[in-house]
């Protein structure tokens, strides 16, 4: 089955180029598209894509806001900010709000693919500019991870941490990929946070893993 994936930005040229060079991969399908990100709350629920690219700087609700709502009510669909500016205020508020990775524009179409690839199989991959920013400014819970996760939550999360997508985390820990999207549900649920990538944050800030960039 191909990758689902909801295209936002409130610019048409930018939503029919991304369909264009997007359609050219089989393993990904654009199911829809949205102008805005109150557009884009409603095709979520409508449509369940399993990636959502979305713009940053939109009217009517903009992407920061569309991410939070997305995430609270669809935690599966996970969400890539992609983004004409790299600022500390836009990074930050698009990871705590959930997404799980965070993109130019400029970047180039094969790295975009990659990208969409690896936030459907739950692999969290940033930047080194995005990272120094999140490592800096973004607060995580400060309690022993021991103190609230099981020993199999914290090797999950460990693995998450160093860029593991799901396959990849069932393989080392010889469990099924459905079992580590419930560990991964219930580590968020646990440490209160919206997604993969503020959990991978959590575990570098208490020295449990290396974050992994990309």
């Amino acid at each position: 089955m191909p990758i689902r994936i909801l295209v936002v930005d409130d610019h048409s040229v930018v939503r029919q180029g991304l369909k264009m060079f997007l359609g050219l991969d089989p393993e990904l399908e654009v199911v829809g598209e949205a102008e805005d990100g109150a557009d884009a709350v409603r095709q979520c629920r409508a449509l369940s894509p399993d990636v959502v690219l979305m713009d940053m700087l939109m009217p009517v609700m903009d992407g920061i806001a569309a991410t939070g709502a997305i995430r609270s009510e669809m935690p599966d669909t996970e969400v890539i900010a992609l983004t004409s500016v790299l600022e500390d205020e836009a990074v930050i508020g698009a990871v705590k709000a959930g997404a799980i990775g965070y993109l130019l524009k400029d970047t180039q179409a094969d790295e975009l693919r990659r990208a969409i690839k690896a936030a459907a199989a739950g692999q969290v991959q940033l930047s080194p500019a995005a990272a120094a920013r999140l490592m800096r400014e973004v607060r995580t819970p400060e309690m022993p991870a021991t103190e609230h996760l099981t020993e199999r939550e914290n090797d999950v999360l460990k693995l998450l941490a160093r860029g593991k997508a799901n396959k990849e985390i069932a393989r080392e820990l010889v469990i099924g990929e459905k079992t580590v999207k419930t560990h991964v549900s219930n580590i968020l649920s646990k440490l209160g946070v919206q997604s993969r990538t503020q959990a991978a944050l959590y575990a570098a800030h208490n020295g449990l893993a290396e974050l992994s960039t990309s």
